[in-house]
């Protein structure tokens, strides 16, 4: 399989140690993480090609970033060096009935001063099969999106695959523009779309109908795919949020003709959830990679159960470890 590419924003994550609130943290952990690169770390661990584009400033903080995508085996070779910070985000872990908050600092990083025109994408996507972005990059500013832009227009000339998460953010979008004036042709070019009720009617307005979360489910997909019919596959994670720590936590596929569902998993004593969407899709890219469309939907879900066990927003486990949990293994017991 030849390489996936992805764009996108790498970001200094400070959070605050067990779930102590903002207000109670005298230091705070310090870990590097942004959707794109979460979907990658994901994909190198499963044993795919994976190679980060983004822009770094020149410093050491910068430095342990590219340190730590090397350490997972991801490439940088395309990597650009500018600008003069890194992009941070602040991170407040949630417990029982009070939801984790989250800070950014985002503004006039290296990557949000992107240009068009600063990255050769026909280099960037000699020898890729696979392009990724999420709307999240987009959103960081009219460099970014227009970057974005030109990234999905090249990649979709040469043939590759693109996908999207729609990872609507309400804190970003501050630079003048809103969602539906940028995201409308970015995602029409898309085979692959991760979407949700919520980031759909803020960025397209579509509202599904139906009087259950079946037809609810149903109808969103139909109409994403009458609104964007270049898409082959059109997912939706489904979360049901007991407290900050239990989640339930499943997925549908509709590929334009037939809906596939997934097994639910419950999912007790969370630790991170941060990072468990964008650890769904890097399952998916090597799902869909790999196996028929079940199997790919069911990897991707069980990926992303086993990811809110793991500490930062990478996801760590194996494909071993995603298999055992798909044969029905929970008991978390010790392998010795």
């Amino acid at each position: 399989m030849k390489k996936v590419v992805a764009l996108g924003e790498v970001l200094l994550r400070l959070s605050t140690k067990g779930h102590l609130k903002f207000s109670q943290a005298i230091e705070l952990n310090a870990d590097y993480g942004g959707s794109e690169l979460n979907v990658l770390t994901g994909l190198a661990n499963f044993g795919m090609q994976a190679e980060m584009v983004t822009r770094l400033p020149e410093n050491d903080i910068a430095q342990t970033a590219l340190m730590q995508m090397r350490k997972y085996n991801i490439g940088t070779k395309h990597i650009l060096k500018g600008g003069k910070r890194l992009g941070l985000y602040f991170l407040e872990k949630g417990a029982s009935v009070r939801g984790s908050k989250i800070i950014y600092d985002r503004a006039h990083s290296s990557f949000a001063d992107i240009e068009k025109g600063m990255i050769d994408w026909e280099t960037v996507f000699k020898d890729a099969a696979w392009f990724h972005w999420s709307g999240i990059t987009p959103g960081v500013s009219q460099g970014a999106a227009d970057v974005c832009l030109e990234a999905i227009e090249k990649a979709t000339q040469l043939g590759l695959t693109v996908s999207t998460d729609f990872n609507y953010r309400a804190n970003l979008w501050n630079y003048g523009k809103t969602p539906g004036d940028i995201m409308e042709k970015m995602v029409s070019k898309c085979h692959v779309i991760l979407a949700g009720d919520y980031a759909s009617k803020q960025y397209f307005n579509i509202v599904p109908d139906g009087d259950s979360e079946e037809k609810l489910q149903q109808s969103l997909c139909e109409k994403l795919k009458q609104r964007f019919p270049n898409s082959k596959k059109i997912i939706i994670t489904n979360r049901k949020n007991i407290s900050a720590l239990h989640n339930k936590w499943s997925a549908v596929m509709y590929d334009g003709e037939k809906m596939r569902s997934s097994q639910s998993y419950d999912i007790t004593d969370i630790v991170d959830r941060i990072g468990a969407g964008d650890s769904f899709m890097g399952a998916l890219i090597y799902g869909l990679s790999h196996y028929n469309d079940q199997k790919a939907l069911d990897f991707a879900v069980a990926a992303s159960c086993l990811k809110h066990t793991i500490y930062g927003d990478a996801n760590l486990v194996s494909k071993d470890d995603v298999e055992n949990l798909m044969g029905g293994d929970t008991s978390g017991r010790v392998n010795r």
